[in-house]
């Protein structure tokens, strides 16, 4: 495995700055195709939608960073890996985290756009530009949201705490015992939502609104953002397995503000199905 590579905080710095305009450059054009006709198409899987809107802002935020860094390599939902330079930062970049409410005029979605090296992130941001709310964490330097240091919450039990999850498009399978899992935390009693926007999720587990939050099958642009803001935040991050999370493949998630991050991992795990479902 590569070494981790010391970063300089001036790069680091220009990298955080593009991707707050590049997002902010996209979120116009969000704002502008919110609530109007869209053309969508479905990938596989029911209800996993694309609008012409998904492809458009992926084109337009490659191309508004490649000004800015022509070496650096791509990897966006839409038209997947762009350049193959293992040396070179990967920007992992999902043009709208949220398309089915976007594409059925639910303000609940946003632009997540990281700057990645050796399946860790350096940089992001998560922007939704219907609440103009700009979620930023640069590794070694905290989050924010709109300038503001962000603090995940004090909550120690999972009797008292607030969740929030998400949902494959193949539930009907029963991943890893997704449906399992929330029926079981359903009957603790505790309040628990469903945004569909992982990266919003996971913003809001570091600004201290969720204590926690909990999802299968998640690919790198959902989460790449979302995990450093929630570590630069106090909180942490591992996978169902209670392992470290790399930007490199599509992995289970637990969130939390740490103190409960154990209680959800073993929740998890004694509440799980039959072996056969991975």
């Amino acid at each position: 495995m590569q070494q981790d590579v010391d970063i300089p905080n001036m790069l680091l710095s220009r990298l955080t700055s593009i991707a707050i305009l590049a997002a902010q450059t996209a979120g116009e054009v969000l704002k502008r195709g919110f609530d109007t006709t869209l053309v969508t198409s479905s990938k596989e899987g029911k209800h996993n939608l694309c609008t012409d809107y998904d492809e458009k802002l992926e084109k337009l935020i490659i191309a508004f960073i490649k000004d800015h860094f022509p070496e650096h390599t791509f990897l966006g939902e839409e038209f997947g890996a762009h350049g193959n330079n293992p040396q070179a930062i990967q920007w992992i970049i999902d043009p709208i985290d949220g398309t089915v409410n976007f594409a059925h005029s639910i303000p609940i979605f946003a632009i997540s756009i990281a700057a990645t090296f050796n399946g860790k992130t350096l940089s992001g941001v998560i922007f939704n530009p219907m609440t103009n709310e700009l979620f930023v964490a640069e590794k070694g330097s905290g989050a924010y949201l709109n300038g503001s240091k962000l603090k995940v919450s004090k909550t120690t039990t999972l009797s008292d705490s607030f969740l929030a999850t998400g949902f494959p498009y193949n539930t009907h399978e029963n991943p890893r015992g997704c449906i399992n899992h929330f029926m079981a935390f359903a009957k603790l009693g505790i309040p628990i939502r469903r945004l569909g926007s992982a990266a919003l999720d996971l913003a809001y587990v570091a600004a201290g609104r969720y204590d926690g939050f909990w999802e299968v099958s998640l690919k790198p642009w959902d989460f790449a953002v979302g995990c450093l803001l929630v570590e630069e935040a106090g909180g942490q991050i591992t996978d169902y397995d209670n392992a470290p999370i790399t930007t490199d493949t599509e992995t289970s998630i637990v969130a939390s503000n740490g103190h409960i991050q154990d209680h959800i991992v073993n929740f998890l795990k004694n509440n799980t199905c039959d072996a056969h479902d991975h």
